[in-house]
């Protein structure tokens, strides 16, 4: 099937430019600055076509919690990330028993080969258990333990690969030597939940670790004396996973980080959990029990925060107010360095021959449609 998706705001990595964008069966198959003849033309005007917005780090919203998604729940998740312009998402288990683990990875894999609504999902991100108590957060602490390369491999062929990302605190031993395991498995790792030393994090890096997680949440904070994880990340090229919401980071802690990480090693997530998109209330962040007040979520029992109630747009339109940059600029952040970080090659920039994956925002930066492989998956017009 073609269509032709024509906007006066086609936002390509370097430039924007007005033009067609040819899709055939999923994939762009030519951009050009002259209209193109077809019978199915999506003529979106002045709105900004962006490459898809991809979500790495993300626990559910609009009712569902990842650790309980069963396959209604995953098209209930993936329909409500694409109302927010998310065309692909990795799900994030929180640390939790090795059987509901198990539990969430099949689940998992049905969705990832049988759901056709709204956003794409594209594989499971595990956050623990291999992580240091000290600075647990959200995670349940009788369930954290020390590296076990046997048990992720375990985990791995039950996925069938779907494994595509790990949160590991690399300071002990046992999880430091499975680093490069992981890497061997197709699990690109991030260090986070940790009191790792800086050195200790540059060493995480050379065995093959790419990012950070929620940098400054859940982690050892710069000291005079220790830069640690977070003066690591800062000073190398390790990318740091950024929740722009104004509550986990000041707005100006962000604009911090920018200066010192540049537009190429940030990657803007949600760590969403089911409460996105839902009132103030009572929740559930895997095991945990969670109240959201003014639309911040902490644990019931102890003032810890537990994810957030953030959407990828929001993000988007949070990030340019708090560092002052260009739409251009920003993008990257939302699709390009995402995909980058995951080695999803066919996803991450509006270029001909890669998947037809398109956030959709008006002047006022507001997502009109979320288009999926060439199809319209939310319309704003038509959605209730």
């Amino acid at each position: 099937m073609k269509r032709v998706f024509r906007s006066n705001n086609i936002v390509l990595e370097d430039k924007i430019i007005s033009g067609d964008i040819l899709v055939e069966d999923g994939v762009i198959k030519k951009i050009s600055k002259e209209k193109l003849s077809c019978d199915d033309l999506v003529d979106l005007k002045d709105d900004y076509i962006f490459a898809g917005f991809i979500d790495i780090h993300t626990h559910g919203g609009y009712g569902v919690d990842a650790n309980k998604a069963d396959q209604e729940g995953y098209n209930t998740i993936s329909k409500f990330h694409s109302r927010n312009g998310v065309t692909g998402y990795l799900s994030s288990v929180l640390t939790d028993t090795k059987d509901q683990t198990i539990w969430c990875i099949n689940e998992a894999n049905k969705a990832i080969e049988n759901n056709k609504e709204g956003a794409k999902l594209l594989g499971i991100h595990l956050e623990g258990p291999f992580l240091n108590k000290e600075f647990k957060g959200a995670m349940p602490e009788n369930l954290l333990r020390y590296g076990d390369i046997n048990l992720i491999k375990e985990y791995q062929d039950i996925a069938k690969g779907n494994i595509k990302y790990i949160t590991i605190a690399p300071e002990f031993e046992e999880n430091m030597e499975m680093i490069k395991d992981l890497v061997d498995l197709g699990i690109v790792v991030s260090v986070g939940h940790s009191n790792a030393t800086y050195d200790q994090t540059l060493k995480a890096k050379d065995l093959g670790a790419k990012s950070a997680t929620h940098l400054m949440n859940a982690m050892r904070a710069i000291h005079q004396h220790e830069l640690g994880i977070v003066g690591a990340t800062l000073m190398s090229d390790l990318y740091s996973e950024t929740i722009i919401d104004g509550l986990h980071l000041h707005p100006t802690t962000v604009k911090f980080i920018l200066q010192n990480k540049g537009y190429d090693k940030m990657v803007a997530i949600t760590d969403s959990i089911m409460a996105a998109g839902l009132p103030d209330g009572e929740y559930m962040l895997g095991v945990n029990e969670v109240i959201v007040k003014d639309h911040d979520a902490r644990l019931k029992y102890g003032d810890v925060r537990a994810g957030s109630t953030l959407t990828l747009d929001r993000a988007f339109r949070n990030f340019i107010k708090f560092t002052d940059s260009k739409i251009l600029d920003a993008q990257k952040l939302f699709s390009r360095n995402p995909a980058r970080l995951l080695g999803l090659d066919d996803i991450g920039t509006i270029t001909e021959g890669k998947k037809a994956n398109f956030t959709i925002m008006n002047k006022d930066l507001e997502v009109t449609n979320t288009i999926v492989e060439g199809d319209v998956v939310y319309n704003s017009e038509k959605s209730n």
